[in-house]
């Protein structure tokens, strides 16, 4: 099986040379690896350092931050193209486990109807949303997503098993609500089906929109806890409860609401939004706004 691996960079040439540095050890005795880095950044010396570290990984460049979406599609139209037969999507500000891949592609293997898959991913040892709530020996092993939940009446996303201590209690494989953009592997098939990343959505919530069309044309979401890693969270967009998340979780999630909620559901967030233009809060009255009149994509700032 050859799998195209697409790592997002935006100026953090650290983390994602970290992330690069872990993969290059993983197992891959049962598949080839095509592994792509997608550079969002327009530094020219955080170009040329990732050139330098990684001279035989492809780097494409582009001339523009695409955010998540688009910059992502322009890696998976290439791999693609040279025969992939699923995709990885992975985050830079990750470490994996060295055989992360091999449950992924196991159960992808087992059922025509799988068609996207996420690992069991812990928040990496420092980075918990609660930090001073664990012991030492606990860090590594705090849940950051288990599954995914989409609670239809509120339209809202949630991870099963955030913030617990993993002991063996969310060890099955099974059917879940949505996998996360952190780490999905997503068979060819879903793209000829039902397209790429929708670029309107830029960052958050593109991920759950692609599990929702594969859902709609048939396909499983399946969350397959033998394969793991970690993640430092946001690393990229300022951190979780950011400007930048607020923003892009208001406006998107309209967006989702619009385009798959129940009647009732849409009826209620467009409720919601409208009272948002009384919002103290900047962001949030600038992505209603920016819903209302249509303006998807990037911020305009």
């Amino acid at each position: 099986m050859k799998i195209g691996l697409i790592i997002l960079n935006y100026h953090n040439f650290l983390e994602t040379n970290k992330c690069l540095t872990e993969l290059k050890n993983i197992n891959k005795s049962n598949f080839i690896l095509d592994i792509v880095i997608v550079d969002n950044s327009v530094r020219a010396k955080s170009r040329q350092l990732l050139k330098q570290s990684n001279p035989n990984i492809t780097i494409i460049e582009n001339n523009k931050n695409l955010g998540f979406a688009e910059g992502n599609n322009v890696g998976i139209r290439l791999v693609l193209s040279k025969g992939a037969e699923a995709v990885v999507l992975l985050n830079n500000d990750t470490i994996v486990d060295k055989n992360f891949l091999l449950p992924l592609i196991k159960t992808a293997n087992n059922n025509a109807k799988i068609g996207i898959l996420s690992p069991k991913i812990y928040f990496y040892p420092g980075k918990e949303f609660h930090y001073s709530r664990y012991h030492k020996k606990e860090r590594g092993k705090v849940i950051w997503y288990a599954g995914g939940i989409i609670d239809w009446n509120n339209v809202l996303i949630s991870h099963r098993g955030v913030d617990e201590v993993d002991k063996g209690q969310y060890e099955e494989t099974q059917e879940t609500d949505l996998a996360t953009g952190c780490c999905m592997l997503i068979k060819k098939e879903i793209f000829n089906r039902v397209g790429l990343l929708d670029k309107k959505y830029f960052l958050y919530w593109e991920d759950a929109d692609l599990c929702q069309r594969a859902k709609n044309a048939g396909f499983k979401i399946i969350y397959e806890p033998k394969s793991f890693l970690w993640h430092k969270n946001a690393s990229s967009s300022g951190g979780a409860g950011g400007n930048t998340s607020v923003y892009y979780q208001t406006r998107n999630r309209a967006l989702f609401a619009l385009k798959y909620a129940p009647i009732r559901s849409k009826i209620a967030v467009i409720k919601e939004l409208i009272k948002n233009y009384q919002s103290k809060n900047y962001w949030v009255r600038q992505a209603t706004k920016d819903f209302f009149m249509a303006r998807f994509g990037q911020i305009r700032q």
